[in-house]
């Protein structure tokens, strides 16, 4: 899908919401919008698979039919239906009846059926519940479909479900239904939700461009970037996944099969419902994802909890954009956690190194880890400055890269991303400071593409450019007490521009004679119209 072709069915759909919500807020808006975008995705999925399956069975529809063709074959052959439905289990790893279809769905919007929020509510269900073998239990949790916000009455709820329902359905119905365009639409309604909803937007979003980033060096070989990507990562996690879309990014990178299973923990119940209908509406199969609805510094999910190293789950890539100098509460029994044991606790002002030391802890030994941090973490003293000598000490420390400021929603301070390996080879840390390569925009800076290579280009080959990039020995850091603030050792003052004093005395005695040339001349003239010269 072309930008343009993404941007046009962005702002058909967008504009729909605005059109729409009336009294609801864009965030409440959000949810009943991306969740029939996504009914509508699994539905087009599955219709497509149920077609090739049943061949020429697949029942043709006069133009004007707009029944879900699906429907017609499970009345004609009710005995064969378990056996279908196995059957699709196994190729698309879900099913979904036919009156919940979004075809089935839409008509009954289009003809203003009395029972279109019954069925819709009754498909919700039967999607969390039973559509796929692992269950998807509160997945439309966030959507109230008895909200007195879409009206008072059931009468005027259902109305005005119709009504949003047929202008969502006319709306793509001109693009095509490829998961692909889909998955873009909806990672670009995301965007656009998190440009409107200001500093919360940060739960949920991380820019795109940043996002590229840090997939693109996770991918990379661990030990010698320089060789390319890796062919496959085995396990990626995020244990601040938001919506997703890293996760989904650093799947990107390597296509659908360069992922082996995606594991994403999420604290925000909405966001991480987005999380998931994001990762099936991408085409990742339920089989290849877990995101967990939990707290990561406390470490709640029983398969990060895995107290038997033998079981302990290592990954090939760990990326995360966690809340920027988040408020915790560090407590004597997390000062024993194998998370954070061997380094001490982040001080309870700012949870930045704790979110930093869980991450860490379950990367592998072969893996990359990139965080984006506030640039607090490279400098601050106290607890953090333990924490951080005892990273570099230790060699985990291999990459700072500084980004410019106002890049995100929810925040305009400037923010590093730090890359952390278990095992790496330089002995040195290399610092990029990007932060002054950008293009301006109204209300966020924004990178381009030229801006992201050169990043992803000076880490993968170890570059160094002066005022840019620099490899700095362990002695030259150990020398600044463990300091990382970047102006240490990059600097970015221009030089002062050498003045010939000569050449500038001379420019100066030619402009006299040019002020007293010109003003003989001029006083010529005024002579000659009988008027006083000047002094």
């Amino acid at each position: 899908m072309t930008q343009q072709e993404l941007n046009k069915l962005g702002s058909t759909l967008w504009n729909i919401a605005d059109q729409l919500r009336g009294a609801m807020n864009a965030d409440d808006f959000r949810d009943y919008m991306l969740s029939f975008l996504f009914l509508r995705y699994l539905s087009d999925n599955y219709e497509a698979a149920a077609k090739k399956e049943l061949g020429l069975d697949y029942p043709t529809l006069a133009e004007d039919d707009k029944r879900a063709p699906l429907s017609l074959w499970y009345a004609a052959n009710a005995d064969d239906v378990a056996e279908f439905e196995k059957q699709m289990r196994r190729k698309v790893h879900y099913v979904i009846e036919p009156q919940h279809l979004w075809s089935s769905i839409a008509e009954l919007a289009r003809i203003q059926n009395d029972e279109l929020l019954h069925t819709l509510e009754s498909g919700f269900k039967y999607i969390e519940n039973q559509s796929f073998e692992s269950t998807f239990q509160g997945l439309f949790s966030e959507i109230n479909l008895n909200s007195e916000k879409i009206g008072k009455k059931y009468a005027d709820r259902n109305a005005k479900l119709c009504t949003i329902i047929s202008k969502i359905a006319e709306g793509i119905a001109q693009f095509s239904t490829n998961s692909d365009i889909l998955g873009d639409a909806y990672e670009y309604l995301i965007g656009q939700f998190a440009a409107g909803s200001g500093k919360k937007a940060g739960e949920f979003y991380t820019p795109q461009q940043i996002s590229t980033i840090l997939s693109e060096i996770v991918t990379l070989d661990s030990q010698e970037p320089a060789t390319g990507k890796k062919l496959k990562l085995d396990k990626v996690l995020d244990f601040a996944c938001g919506s997703g879309s890293l996760l989904l990014n650093v799947r990107k990178q390597l296509g659908t099969h360069g992922v082996g299973k995606i594991y994403g923990q999420e604290k925000n119940i909405t966001t991480y419902n987005l999380a998931r209908m994001n990762m099936l509406l991408h085409g990742v199969k339920d089989s290849e994802f877990e995101i967990h609805h939990g707290d990561s510094l406390l470490n709640d999910w029983d398969i990060l909890n895995e107290m038997n190293p033998a079981k302990k789950l290592e990954c090939d890539a760990v990326v995360a954009n966690p809340p920027f100098s988040y408020r915790w509460e560090p407590s004597e029994a997390l000062g024993e956690d194998f998370r954070f044991k061997s380094y001490g606790l982040a001080p309870k002002s700012a949870a930045d190194f704790a979110f930093l030391l869980h991450g860490f802890h379950f990367l592998s030994d072969q893996g990359t880890m990139a965080i984006i941090l506030p640039h607090g973490v490279l400098f601050r003293g106290g607890a953090e400055e333990r924490i951080r000598t005892k990273l570099l000490k230790d060699g985990h420390i291999d990459t700072v890269i500084g980004l410019p400021a106002n890049l995100f929603f929810s925040t305009g301070i400037p923010v590093c991303i730090l890359v952390l390996k278990k095992c790496k080879k330089p002995d040195d840390v290399l610092f990029i400071n990007a932060s002054e390569h950008f293009e301006k925009g109204k209300r966020q800076n924004r990178l381009l593409p030229e801006h992201i290579d050169k990043i992803v280009d000076t880490y993968q080959y170890r570059k160094e450019e002066e005022r840019y990039a620099r490899r700095v020995s362990m002695k030259e850091i150990e020398e600044n007490n463990f300091n990382l603030n970047i102006s240490r050792y990059i600097s970015t003052a221009q030089a002062e521009k050498q003045i010939d004093l000569q050449a500038k005395n001379a420019e100066l005695v030619d402009l006299e004679k040019n002020i007293v040339s010109s003003t003989d001349r001029h006083n010529k003239f005024l002579m000659e119209l009988g008027l006083p010269p000047l002094p």
